[in-house]
């Protein structure tokens, strides 16, 4: 299967950032959080249009602070999704509940622009499958819409955790999927079958939960030791292994000093065969076996 066109970097879109913080939860702080981190150094932005767990204005107003700081909106890769209706707040949804997927996907990215201060977005994902693979595809027929009039440069879809339904949005779309977005943990078993359709296709797999779903791994001996040599932090060295292994993880710290960490993991030196040593005493085998 080629994925044809929906590569964002091959559709006029900026590579995307190697790590992208993560605007989940924050809430009154969003804005402030957002200009911290970059001004600290980040360009990738993630965030959604759904108010139950995300504050998409607050991430706008510290986007036009960084904008107004000098930084370039052609510089920041801002990503949002659209969220259905079961992940939305009945009491705050950014959408007409009673209109058609369709109309529902075209209001909620509206709302995005208006909330995050642009006139395109660098990532739109399907914050979840919908109910049904034929709704699914309703909603992805929009996202194509959007694409190819030039609103949003990569689209994706977030929490697919079924490599049947990705193969399937894959072979009947028009524009393939450029991103998954999905938790990283051992009860999926690190979505090894969803990474390895991913990197055959070359869409991006970014990771959320990273560090907060994997604090046994964090505490693993074989990673501790190794970041002590390399005089870096555990959750530093973490990330660095993904990254080498093509996975672009989230953060959301709201600390200024683990924002700076997790910015400076390219330069911890991790060659093959101390990533290979990892990935056994971590995972019991390669992350991409």
């Amino acid at each position: 299967m080629a994925t044809g066109e929906g590569n964002g970097r091959k559709n006029g879109g900026i590579p995307m950032p190697g790590i992208v913080y993560g605007t989940a939860w924050k809430q009154d702080r969003t804005a402030a959080l957002v200009g911290q981190a970059l001004a600290l150094g980040f360009r990738g932005i993630d965030t959604a249009c759904q108010p139950k767990h995300y504050h998409e204005a607050g991430v706008g107003q510290g986007i036009a602070v960084a904008l107004g700081a000098g930084i370039k909106r052609t510089e920041l890769y801002i990503q949002t999704k659209f969220t259905p209706l079961p992940g939305q707040d009945p009491n705050r949804i950014p959408y007409d509940p009673e209109a058609p997927i369709a109309d529902q996907v075209a209001q909620s990215f509206q709302a995005s622009l208006r909330n995050l201060g642009t006139d395109y977005l660098d990532g739109l994902l399907l914050h979840s499958p919908l109910a049904t693979i034929g709704q699914t595809l309703e909603a992805w027929k929009t996202l194509e819409k959007i694409h190819l009039a030039g609103g949003a440069h990569r689209l994706g879809i977030s929490n697919c955790y079924d490599a049947r339904l990705l193969e399937h949005l894959i072979l009947n779309t028009r524009v393939k999927p450029a991103v998954v977005q999905n938790r990283f943990h051992a009860q999926t078993g690190y979505d090894r079958e969803i990474r390895a359709l991913c990197a055959r296709l070359g869409i991006v797999y970014q990771s959320f939960w990273t560090l907060t779903a994997n604090p046994h791994l964090l505490a693993h001996a074989a990673l501790t030791s190794l970041a002590r040599e390399r005089q870096c932090t555990p959750e530093q060295l973490f990330f660095r292994l993904l990254t080498q292994r093509g996975i672009t993880p989230l953060t959301g710290t709201t600390s200024a000093r683990h924002m700076a960490e997790d910015l400076a993991i390219d330069a911890i030196g991790l060659d093959e065969a101390s990533c290979a040593a990892l990935e056994r005493a971590l995972f019991g085998a390669p992350l991409n076996g």
